[in-house]
C-alpha cells in the first residue's frame, strides 16, 4: 500500500503556484535582458520591473520607489537593521539602542547580536507572555533618548501568535511626536512580515511601519527574492556596494523573473486572501480540535491572536523530532520548531522564551497550512497521530526501564 504525502510545512517554504511559473516564464529566453541596459531589449525589461515594482508597493500601500528587491527576508531584514545602525552609530554621541523580543526569527536576533559584539548598538529586549504576546505597557521601561529601532515581528513563525503591530505603531508615532521636541531621534519600526504576508492586509501606512521585510517562497513565490519596504526618508548605510540598482539601495542585477514571480504571487494573494484565510482557519480549528483529544498534547500560542495557517503544540513524553519521522514514516511532512533551527538539538528559543521548560520544548510539533491542504488530509493525520504517539510513548518507556 502506498503511503500518501502531505505536505504541513508551509511555514517553511511554499510550491511556487502554477500561475506564478506562467508569469515567469517569458523572462527567462525571451524578456531575458539587463533592466539597466538602454537598448530596446534592456528597457522592455526595465519596463517589467518597473510594473512589478508597482504592484508591490501596491500591495503595501506604499510608494514606488520605497521598494528594495532583495534575495530574501534574510538579506532584508540585515540590510534593514546593518545599514540604519551603522548610520547611526556614525553619527550619534551615544550608542544607539534596539527594542526588540526574544522570539523573532533568527535573522534578526542574529543581526542585532552581531550589531552589539561590534559595539555599534545595544538590544533591549520586550518579555512576551505565555502565548507569545508584547505587551505595551513594558514599552515605557525599555525607551532611551538613544533608542533609534523597534523590530517586532507580524507573526511568530514557530507557534503563530501575531503581535499587536497597529497598536505598537501608534503608540511609537505618539512617543516620536514627543521625542522631537525633546530634541532626541526618532524611533524607527521594523517588522518582519514574511508570515503575515498570505493571511493579512499590510498597509504600512496604518500601521506606521519604517520598514518591512519578507521573502517570496512564503506565499507561492520562487525562493530567492524578497523585499525590503525602506519608507522614504530613512536613513541606512547601503551594506551591498556596486552599482545604482535599486535606488542605490541594493547594488546588483535585479533577479527580474523570481521578480516578476513574487510581484504575480502578490496578486494572486491580494484577491484569494479572503476566502482562503477563511477555509485554511476551518481546517486548522478541525486540526486543533483533533490533535487536543489526545492525552497530554498542548496547543501553544496565543488562541485568539493567531495566523490561521500555524498549529503548534508540545507532546508530553516524547521528543519533537520522534514525532516529526514518525509522521514522515505515515506520509506526512511537518516540523519541530522552525525550520531554520530544526537541525539543532537545542530547545526552541522561542518556547523557552515564552516560559516553556527545555524538557517540555523539546516536544514541539508545528503543523503550517497551506493553499493545497485538503480536508481529508486534514482527516488522515487526525486518525494516525494517536497511535504513532501511543507507540512512540510505549518505546520511550522501555528505553526508559533498561
Amino acid at each position: 500500500m502506498n503511503k500518501p504525502k502531505i505536505y504541513l510545512d508551509y511555514a517553511a517554504t511554499t510550491p511556487v503556484d502554477p500561475r506564478v511559473i506562467k508569469a515567469m516564464a517569458p523572462f527567462w529566453q525571451e524578456k531575458f535582458a539587463n533592466p539597466s541596459s538602454l537598448h530596446f531589449f534592456g528597457q522592455e525589461a526595465k519596463q517589467a520591473l518597473d510594473q512589478a515594482r508597482s504592484k508591490v508597493a501596491q500591495f503595501l500601500g506604499a510608494k514606488f520607489e520605497e521598494i528594495v528587491f532583495t534575495s530574501c527576508a534574510t538579506e532584508s531584514i540585515n540590510l534593514a537593521h546593518k545599514g540604519l545602525l551603522e548610520n547611526f552609530y556614525l553619527r550619534m554621541k551615544e550608542k544607539p539602542r534596539v527594542i526588540t523580543t526574544p522570539i523573532e526569527h533568527k535573522a534578526v536576533l542574529a543581526t542585532l547580536e552581531h550589531l552589539q559584539k561590534l559595539g555599534w548598538a545595544k538590544i533591549d529586549y520586550l518579555k512576551v507572555d505565555q502565548t507569545g504576546l508584547v505587551s505595551l505597557s513594558d514599552f515605557d521601561s525599555l525607551i532611551k533618548p538613544e533608542t533609534v529601532l523597534v523590530s517586532i515581528g507580524f507573526v511568530n513563525n514557530e507557534v503563530g501568535t501575531v503581535q499587536p503591530i497597529k497598536k505598537i505603531g501608534n503608540w511609537l508615532k505618539l512617543a516620536n511626536e514627543k521625542r522631537k521636541k525633546q530634541g532626541w531621534a526618532k524611533i524607527y519600526f521594523h517588522s518582519d512580515v514574511t508570515q503575515a504576508v498570505g493571511h493579512f492586509k499590510i498597509n504600512v501606512d496604518k500601521l506606521n511601519l519604517d520598514l518591512a521585510s519578507f521573502s517570496g517562497h512564503k506565499f507561492y513565490a520562487p525562493k530567492g527574492i524578497g523585499v525590503l519596504y525602506l519608507r522614504s526618508g530613512v536613513p541606512i548605510t547601503r551594506q551591498q556596494d556596486g552599482g545604482s540598482q535599486e535606488n542605490h539601495q541594493r547594488a546588483g542585477t535585479e533577479n527580474l523573473s523570481f521578480i516578476v514571480g513574487l510581484a504575480k504571487a502578490l496578486v494572486i494573494v491580494e484577491k484569494e486572501r479572503s476566502q482562503e484565510t477563511k477555509r485554511i482557519r476551518n481546517l486548522s480549528k478541525r486540526l486543533i480540535k483533533g490533535l487536543l483529544k489526545v492525552p497530554g498534547v498542548h496547543l501553544i500560542g496565543n488562541c485568539q491572536e493567531r495566523a490561521p495557517h500555524i498549529v503548534s503544540i508540545l507532546v508530553d513524553g516524547v521528543e519533537g523530532e520522534s514525532v516529526l519521522l514518525a509522521l514522515s514514516d505515515l506520509g506526512i511532512a511537518v516540523s519541530s520548531g522552525s525550520a531554520c533551527t530544526s537541525g539543532e538539538l537545542k530547545p526552541s528559543h522561542v518556547l523557552l522564551a515564552m516560559g516553556i521548560s527545555p524538557s517540555k520544548a523539546h516536544g514541539s510539533i508545528r503543523f503550517s497550512l497551506g493553499r493545497w491542504t485538503m480536508r481529508k488530509e486534514i482527516d488522515y493525520l487526525i486518525k494516525v497521530f494517536p497511535g504513532a504517539i501511543e507507540k512512540l510513548r510505549r518505546i520511550g518507556k522501555g528505553i526508559n526501564k533498561n
